[in-house]
């Protein structure tokens, strides 16, 4: 169980403190939920129901300075393109569920590389990899930012020159 205060990764909404475990009626239920608030948007706040473990399966501390490094400075060679766009979005789909920082800082790097690979022959990203891109692209930027406190534009430049 987390407590007030955690700093968690919440899918793709990206790190989130929990400030508070509240119970709400609904109906004649009594739900308990944590309050999340997103650390880059403060405007926001996420209910996840305590019970539910779908959600709350969503949610992982989030990853220390050492790891955060260790990630960084381990960095591989960059995975071969999918060309196969339904087999590609579902592989994506799935490590943006894992929540896995290595997988989604290597999704940033193959993305990012074929979308430059694109450009030299007059090309774009198709629309649902842009979209893939920009939400892996802010989950692995807020992480890393906060972990290595650190600007969240100078993110993606680092890992892309590692």
């Amino acid at each position: 169980m987390y407590n007030i205060g955690d700093t968690v990764l919440y899918g793709s909404n990206g790190v989130c403190e929990i400030a508070e475990i509240t119970i709400k009626q609904i109906g004649r239920e009594k739900i308990e939920y944590y309050v999340l608030k997103p650390v880059c948007n403060s405007a926001s706040t996420l209910f996840v129901p305590t019970e539910n473990e779908t959600l709350v399966g969503k949610m992982r501390y989030i990853l220390n300075q050492e790891e955060v490094n260790n990630i960084i400075e381990n960095i591989g060679e960059v995975p071969d393109w999918i060309s196969d766009k339904v087999e590609r979005i579902n592989i994506c789909k799935e490590i943006i569920a894992s929540g896995d920082l290595q997988k989604l800082v290597n999704l940033v790097r193959l993305l990012r590389f074929h979308e430059k690979a694109q450009m030299k022959r007059g090309k774009h990203l198709q629309m649902a990899d842009e979209r893939i891109l920009k939400e892996v692209e802010k989950m692995v930027s807020d992480e890393i930012s906060i972990v290595l406190n650190i600007e969240r534009n100078s993110v993606i430049p680092m890992i892309l020159e590692a």
